[in-house]
């Protein structure tokens, strides 16, 4: 099968998370790597959160705001 790592990661999520946990273990993290996370993170996820708003209210108006 050609996605084996990934379907294994599927259907065993426990041991793919022990796996996981034992390469992390060595790995620490440096003084503004948190706050990088964090902004990395409202980087991605703002813009994403703000188009399905802006969907759903341009078909809140194009249903509902036309008409008043």
């Amino acid at each position: 099968m050609f996605f084996r790592k990934k379907v294994d990661r599927v259907i065993r999520p426990d041991k793919a998370e022990e796996e996981f946990e034992e390469r992390m273990e060595g790995v620490e993290l440096e003084k503004n790597d948190r706050l990088a996370m964090i902004l990395a993170a409202f980087l991605v996820f703002v813009p994403a959160v703000l188009l399905v708003v802006g969907g759903f209210a341009l078909a809140i108006w194009f249903f509902f705001g036309r008409f008043l």
